[in-house]
């Protein structure tokens, strides 16, 4: 294919007001319109003429589609891979004579990293773009597994499978979700909805594949595989071009603008130890929604009870396997159990995304989240019942069609709470937030289960710290409803957030087009850069 070269700022349409940062800026030849209307037209003409991997197609369709299906198969590769290690987890334990907290720790440090990596994938994704990050991030948790078929000790599996493979989780997962956010507007709803369905095949495909190369290979064999497995986020990430070209890549991290000759000076004059500490203030203050969680009240209510809730969220999912094997069911028929999980929400996703996509719904998401969340730890008190099959069954359907309303509304939930130039900031402090749950949950189910010697306390321990988590969101967001009526401004909106938010969807360049950041009204908005998200497991969902 030939490449064209960039539109140049002769012949792109002039906006009437550009900022005055990028008029300075000698490299930064575009410019970039600050209205809607404005920014359709450049979407229109000015990426005619941009360069291969620069795609024309308008948000809400045409190559978007291509990029959902690749973000469902992201999802599918990474946020279901934790839950399934439970297929591994008596070989594991044998083979290092470990007992349930050491074990646990393997998912628990994998799903904690793939969170916890946000501001780092943030920093990537605005040096190299979505897709090579994603790109990147297959690699990594390719090579992660491989390496974890050759551990001699369990701590050497902490590095392989929970570092660094929750590392190429993170690097693969949250580019793919934020850049959907910018390929779809009007339907983000829908699109968030159908790739978190992602999960769900994942949860559908992956413990039948992990049980038959467990019952083929071992343990070792089976890591092997799935590591060359993982190497097909790379194909993923190869499709996901972003809708405009970035003339910021190669750009320096922090560089917002040109320095004076005076700054500059005084720059080099400064001490190493100094601008490393600069530069850490600075990273966290752009990657890291600090003001929003201080001045935006609905995104830190959110952020607290979805931090709240992971402690218990992912936790089923990690023990069902044993606990349905340590009541005498077979190996096969336990991990038939996460594959019908993977199934119901296969089939319930799709209506359930058109659904919340209408009209009614809007406003209304985050209560039909925290629903959700109420029958979700409620189910957890079915394995109390009993661990026979028919009994499990009822279980995941039950647990299966709550994770799906969960699922699909939890990163619409947050663009709702904050504008679309935040989100990926917003994103990065919740996962952040969520990683220090997500990495002590599980093995604290497990010395709770050495200690007891039954499982079936871990499951009452979920149902009270998720339907808690459920409860507090909605009290939280009926008091600050309410306090929006009563001023008469309805429903609380995020600050700054006008319309269908058309302009990040229309423009997408790994980081916040021009007109976002003069639109937001916190100084820290104009640093804003891409990521999060996860996810929808919670995000393991």
């Amino acid at each position: 294919m030939e490449s064209v070269g960039p539109v140049t700022a002769a012949s792109a349409p002039q906006p009437p007001q550009v900022c005055d940062q990028v008029k300075a800026m000698e490299h930064q030849k575009t410019p970039v319109g600050e209205r809607d209307g404005e920014c359709e037209d450049d979407c229109r003409q000015g990426q005619s003429g941009t360069s291969t991997g620069v795609t024309d197609a308008a948000p809400d369709g045409g190559w978007g589609w291509v990029v959902l299906l690749a973000t469902i198969v992201v999802m599918a590769l990474t946020l279901a891979f934790p839950s399934c290690v439970g297929i591994f987890y008596t070989d594991l334990q044998n083979d290092f004579h470990a007992d349930n907290s050491q074990t646990s720790w393997v998912p628990s440090i994998m799903t904690s990293a793939l969170h916890a990596g946000g501001p780092f994938c943030s920093m990537l994704v605005e040096r190299l773009g979505c897709r090579q990050t994603v790109m990147l991030g297959g690699v990594l948790s390719g090579l992660g597994m491989t390496a974890s078929s050759f551990t001699q000790s369990i701590g050497q599996l902490f590095l392989t499978a929970g570092v660094i493979t929750g590392l190429g989780f993170c690097f693969s997962f949250q580019p793919a979700v934020t850049i959907l956010g910018h390929y779809f507007v009007r339907r983000r709803a829908f699109a968030n909805a159908m790739s978190s369905m992602g999960t769900a095949l994942g949860l559908c495909v992956l413990p039948v594949l992990g049980n038959y190369l467990h019952t083929e290979l071992g343990w070792r064999g089976s890591f092997l595989v799935l590591g060359a497995v993982l190497l097909n986020c790379c194909v993923c990430g190869a499709v996901m071009r972003p809708l405009q070209l970035s003339k910021r890549r190669g750009q320096p991290l922090m560089d917002h603008g040109p320095h004076l000759p005076e700054e500059e000076k005084g720059q080099r004059e400064m001490g190493r130890l100094r601008r490393i500490w600069r530069f850490l203030l600075d990273s966290l203050s752009k990657h890291m929604a600090f003001d929003q969680f201080c001045n935006n009240a609905r995104y830190r209510v959110y952020a607290i009870g979805l931090t709240w809730m992971m402690l218990g969220f992912v936790v089923p999912l990690i023990y069902l396997v044993p606990y349905a094997t340590a009541n005498g069911m077979e190996q096969t028929q336990a991990a038939l159990l996460l594959s019908i999980l993977g199934v119901v929400n296969i089939i319930v996703r799709p209506p359930f995304g058109i659904v919340f996509n209408m009209p009614w719904f809007k406003g209304r998401h985050v209560y039909v989240f925290a629903s959700a969340l109420l029958v979700n730890g409620l189910s957890n008190s079915i394995c109390c019942i009993g661990s026979s099959f028919n009994v499990l069954v009822i279980y995941v359907i039950v647990y299966g069609l709550s994770m799906s309303v969960v699922g699909s509304l939890m990163f619409t939930v947050l663009m709702s709470v904050v504008e679309m130039s935040r989100f990926p900031s917003a994103l990065g402090l919740l996962a952040v937030m969520e990683s220090v749950t997500l990495l002590i949950g599980p093995p604290l189910a497990g010395a709770l289960v050495d200690r007891t010697g039954q499982y079936f306390h871990v499951f009452f321990a979920c149902t009270a710290v998720v339907v808690s988590a459920g409860i507090f969101l909605i009290v939280s967001f009926s008091l600050l409803d309410r306090r929006a009526s009563q001023r008469g401004g309805g429903p609380a909106e995020p600050p700054g957030r006008t319309g269908a938010d058309v302009a990040p969807g229309c423009q997408y360049k790994s980081v916040p087009t021009e007109g976002d950041k003069e639109k937001a009204s916190p100084p820290t908005a104009a640093c804003s850069a891409t990521i999060w998200m996860i996810c929808d497991f919670g995000n393991i969902i």
